[in-house]
């Protein structure tokens, strides 16, 4: 009957490191998507109010206190609107839509939408 050699310490180790790299890598891409995904959120609510402005011809004020909220309940802080189109606008004139801000108090962002007035 043989004997088998010991394990070594060393052997042990060298996989414990790389399990514990690999759980990093992971934490970190879930994180990294996470993000991606909210960031796609804002997107598509920029895109839903830029359409609903080009049938007003503006962001009415409602519709901002809409967005705002939206956008506090997907964790968006120092939201700024400047540059949006709040007045309104005449039948073929340039409307914009520009939202930026913070998405969880760190990661600054900003969606840019233009568009013509169809009202």
């Amino acid at each position: 009957m043989e004997r088998e050699d010991a394990g070594n310490i060393g052997d042990l180790m060298t996989a414990m490191v790389c399990l514990l790299a690999m759980i990093i890598v992971m934490n970190t891409f879930m994180d990294c998507m996470r993000l991606v995904s909210q960031k796609t959120a804002i997107s598509q609510m920029a895109r839903d109010y830029i359409l609903r402005m080009e049938t007003v011809g503006y962001l009415t004020a409602e519709d901002r206190q809409t967005l705002e909220k939206e956008m506090n309940e997907r964790g968006v802080t120092q939201l700024d609107l400047s540059g949006t189109t709040l007045e309104e606008a005449t039948y073929g004139a340039e409307i914009r839509l520009q939202i930026s801000g913070k998405i969880e108090g760190r990661y600054v962002f900003e969606e840019v939408r233009v568009s013509t007035a169809k009202k």
